[in-house]
């Protein structure tokens, strides 16, 4: 039986990076957005990755929020991404355009609260290499960033859905919760960002351990 995937995102220094990657990650998320307490800049990615083991199949994905041409070129320059996280209210037309300028696999993150929020995704099938379903923070929470809020949707709503394209469950994921998040939703890959902090952009070594482990043992 294949176990779930992991991937953990905002990173941004060596020691969690590598607690990742020797922990067994499937993916790696690098934040490039500047309101973000997680957010590195291109040089400071670069040199993270460099320092990655060679050989190491983790996926490196970098996340970044309806980013320009001239800000995908520069991160591109700096370091060798596997996947892009479109993580902003990028169209299908702007997806299948940075798809095509880049080369590289996109992944179209949406935000949930409802299940027409889901049934967004039928638009982006075409266009997106991936899905990543994240909470959408409310319209009351101050200082909301595009993701790692830390918070939750209800899961139920994935239940009964097929969708054409791998797909990853994000939003409030933390060591407790990701098992029943896992088996309501049927996720074959989860995210956390938040669920391994000690605070908003401080990633813990052995939170970020403990998670993987525990993912992939369900």
């Amino acid at each position: 039986m294949v176990s779930v995937q992991v991937k953990i995102c905002g990173l941004n220094d060596a020691t969690t990076l590598n607690a990742a990657v020797n922990a067994g990650a499937d993916y790696i998320g690098l934040v490039f957005f500047a309101k973000s307490p997680r957010s590195v800049s291109p040089h400071l990615a670069g040199e993270l990755v460099a320092q990655m083991p060679r050989g190491t199949k983790v996926k490196k994905v970098g996340l970044v929020v309806d980013p320009s041409d001239a800000l995908i070129l520069e991160i591109m320059n700096h370091v060798k991404l596997d996947v892009l996280q479109l993580h902003g209210s990028e169209s299908p037309e702007r997806v299948q355009q940075i798809k095509e300028m880049t080369g590289l696999s996109v992944m179209k993150a949406l935000k949930i609260a409802d299940e027409s929020d889901l049934d967004a995704a039928n638009a982006y099938f075409e266009v997106a290499d991936m899905l990543l379903f994240d909470a959408k923070a409310p319209k009351t929470l101050e200082n909301a960033l595009p993701g790692g809020n830390g918070l939750v949707f209800d899961w139920r709503m994935l239940q009964d859905r097929e969708f054409p394209k791998a797909w990853m469950l994000a939003g409030g994921l933390d060591q407790d919760n990701v098992e029943e998040a896992v088996k309501i939703s049927g996720a074959k890959i989860v995210d956390t960002s938040s669920g391994v902090e000690f605070w908003a952009g401080m990633k813990d070594a052995d939170q970020i351990r403990e998670f993987v482990h525990t993912v992939h043992a369900i």
